[in-house]
This record gives C-alpha cells, structure tokens and sequence, in this order.
C-alpha cells in the first residue's frame, strides 16, 4: 500500500483531490479460466466478487478514519486522507482491457459488458458498505471508438453497442429476452426486464459516465470515421442521448453529466507522421497544432452543460523503450520525456481560444479562457485573480495589456469568457502573475503566458 499511501497523503497536503480509477490488470488467482494457451493477459476474465473486496478494501483503507500503524478505524490524527471519487476499470470496451470482448465460440455475441456490469455493481456495493455512499461515483472510461461486428476474443467495440448490451437491450432500445438475455448475463423474461433497474443501483444512481474523448489526430470538432455508435469528442452527442434512451428504459429520468477522464494529443515529435508502423499511418499532429486543438476541445467542452470535466494525459511523455520501433510511444504529454515543455504545456497553464479571429473594426471578439492556477490560489488565500489580455500590434514590438480579468468566484471555476474590441490586427496573449507567490514576496512575480493567437481586425 506504500506507494498510494504516499500519493495520497501528498496530494491532500497539496489541496489536490484525486479519482482513483480502480483498474486491471488482476492478479492471476483473480482470472477466469480458458484463457489461450501462452497468454499473458491480465484482464481476463477478472473475478468481480474479489474485484469487490478489493474495492472494499480500498473503501476502508480511505475512508480518512483509518490509521495504517495501528490497522483501526478509530478515529486518530494518524489516519490517512480521505479519497471521495472513484470510477471502474479501464476502457472496458477494448480487448487489451477486459477479455473476452465476445462469448467464446459465438464471437459475434458481447461478452465484456456482462463482465463490466458484475464490476459496478461489486465496485458500489463496496463503497456503501464502506461509508463511501454520498461520494463521486462513476463508470464507463469507455474507448471512444472501435469497429467490427465480430468482437473477438482481444478486439473492441464500439460504445454504444458495448453499453446497450450493458443495459439487456438490443439495437432498438427494446429489453432483450429469452436466449438473446441468457447469452449476455441478462433477465430472461420480463419479469426480470422489470426488476433490472433494482438490481443493478450503479447503473442508475451514479454520478456520472466517464468517456476518453480522443480525437485522435483530428480537429476537435470533425470525428472523420463518424458512427452513430461513436463517443469522441465530436460525436458526444451519441453518448449523451443513447444513455438517456437506455435509462427510459426502465423508467429512470436521469440524464448522466459526461465526465471526460482522459483527453490529449498525441504529437510529431516524438511521433512520426505518417507512422511507418501502423497499418492505418496515423497522422499525429505538431505540438504547435496540438495545442490549438487542445484549447478548441476544452471550449466545446465548456460549453456542453453535459460535460462535467476536461482531464488531461499525459502529463509527461515517457521514454520509449525502443525508439526505432514505437517511435514516441503514447506521446500525449505536456511535456517531452525529456522534461522540456511542449506548446501543449503553457496551453494547458493558461488555455485561450476565440471562435473568431476575424472582425470588423468597431466590432468586439470572443475570448475565451481560463487561469488554472488561480483556482488554487482563491481556494487557498481567498484573494480574487486577475489575467492580462494582451495585444502585440502587427507582426513586432512590445504586449501591452488591453482589459484585465478579474476571476472573483469561489474557485469552482478558472473559467471567463469576455468580448473585447481591439484596436487592430495584431498578436494575442494572456498574461498571469502568479499571486500564490506574489502575495508572500511582491518582488518576485512568476508571469505565466498563453500560446499565442493571431487575429485580424479590419
């Protein structure tokens, strides 16, 4: 338990609240049996009974009333923080993930969501027993994307068709019976189909869905292999109405906030594009571009009363183990394996994005962004905020600051969203002094920058 311990303990000194994701892979004597002769993967066939103790174990260990040098729950100034958010396993709907994707010996037949609704059900069951029944509690970390309509044994499946097989119904939202039902861990009559809902709370009483919007290589707002089975970032819209069509269902009103646990691009370099190795040569974005796409997601994303939140990963690049065959690895990082920044980093800092970046004299542009760390600040001091927008006229000279923004919240939000008139054409920026270090010693102001935006007035 060391390592998490630590975790734990730092991030609740530094005011940082954590989701742990409780994730594959298993340990061996947690797998099911028939796995392929020479396999190695973890994520077969995974007990949810001892899945659940697991998570009841996890429950107990933070529930901020446990003391691990005298194993009690009596309450002691030694006990470990609290964690009051969790979510379930990891993209599900991918085979690597969770395995057999299909029933073996009819492959065309899901088999990985009866799997991952034993899991909730065990992963919630745990948390109430554990006092953990008022925390955040979600499920999904779905793969935004897969094809086929032959799951496999280690392929994947599209979302939508993962989770409507997840709630007993077939393609038309009708509640599956008979042998259809049985296959797929499913009430067999509509008895059963009735009593659904009772059984399995999660499905129905959570906090939310989580999703990985990766867009891959596209702009943020263009899912160019679009299905209606999709949840990426661009075709959310699918994830949002079929969950609300699977819980009418069964007579539940709920309409689930998305909460988006994993989102970034990955970039060239490290990467190279097209990449030699892939069958389907990816086409893996600048880091220059990968920032602008990064702060155009976290607008559409802002602007979705559905989405509850906007995670970025990585944070850093991790260093291939072989550069000459996996050129890069997962680079989605903000900064290189190296440590050195990426655009992608001072975009993530201070995100800014315009909608428009032409206009009409006189006229007034949209500009949107947010302070990430002035949040901090306000929930720590209580100080209100402030960021420069600023303008370099034409193509050289000096920024000079036209408007400040003063972030006056109660720190749930970095977020401002402002129109301004500028003079002319010219170069945009945000600027922020990092008042958490200002207010102590005022002659030693840390100024944080937005990537840059070009804009035209005229």
């Amino acid at each position: 338990w060391a390592i998490w311990d630590q975790i734990v303990q730092a991030a609740d000194t530094e005011g940082i609240a954590l989701d742990f994701d409780v994730t594959g892979g298993a340990p061996l004597w947690a797998l099911g049996t028939g796995r392929p002769r020479g396999n190695t993967n973890p994520n077969w066939e995974p007990s949810a009974s001892m899945y659940g103790a697991f998570v009841h174990a996890l429950g107990v260990r933070y529930s901020g009333n446990y003391d691990p040098r005298r194993k009690r729950t009596v309450h002691d100034r030694n006990d470990l923080p609290r964690v009051s958010f969790w979510s379930v396993w990891n993209e599900p709907d991918y085979g690597p993930s969770l395995a057999p994707q299909g029933v073996p010996g009819a492959l065309t037949v899901e088999n990985s969501p009866r799997m991952y609704r034993n899991m909730v059900d065990a992963a919630w069951r745990a948390l109430h027993q554990t006092g953990h029944g008022a925390d955040t509690f979600v499920w999904g970390e779905l793969a935004p994307r897969n094809t086929g309509s032959q799951w496999g044994v280690f392929a994947g499946m599209a979302p939508l068709v993962f989770l409507r097989a997840m709630f007993c119904v077939d393609s038309s939202y009708r509640p599956l019976l008979g042998a259809a039902a049985a296959i797929r861990g499913c009430p067999t009559n509509g008895a059963g189909a009735r009593s659904f809902r009772a059984q399995n709370p999660g499905l129905f009483a959570a906090s939310g869905v989580s999703d990985h919007m990766y867009m891959r290589w596209y702009p943020p707002n263009d899912e160019q292999d679009a299905s209606p089975d999709f949840a990426s970032l661009a075709q959310v819209g699918n994830l949002e109405r079929g969950l609300d069509r699977l819980e009418r269902v069964y007579g539940s009103r709920t309409r689930y906030p998305i909460w988006d646990t994993e989102f970034g691009y990955l970039t060239d370099p490290p990467k190279r594009s097209p990449d030699p190795t892939s069958k389907t040569r990816e086409l893996y974005v600048s880091q220059a571009t990968a920032a602008y796409y990064l702060n155009w997601a976290e607008y559409i994303s802002w602007r979705d009363p559905r989405i509850a939140s906007f995670f970025q990963f990585l944070l850093q690049d991790v260093q291939p183990a072989n550069r000459g065959n996996d050129y890069g690895g997962y680079a989605s990082g903000l900064l290189n394996f190296n440590g050195s920044p990426k655009a992608t980093y001072a975009a993530w800092q201070l995100p800014l994005y315009l909608p428009q970046t032409h206009e009409q004299s006189g006229h007034r542009l949209e500009v949107w962004g947010c302070v990430r760390p002035a949040r901090y600040v306000i929930l720590d001091t209580g100080l209100a905020q402030a960021v420069s927008i600023q303008l370099q006229p034409g193509s050289r000279g000096a920024f000079k600051t036209l408007q400040t923004v003063t972030l006056t919240g109660t720190g749930s939000s970095c977020y401002f969203d402002v129109h301004v008139q500028f003079p002319g054409s010219g170069t945009i920026r945000l600027m922020y002094l990092d008042a958490l270090l200002g207010y102590v010693d005022p002659l030693h102001l840390h100024a944080a920058y937005s990537r840059s935006v070009q804009i035209t007035v005229g």
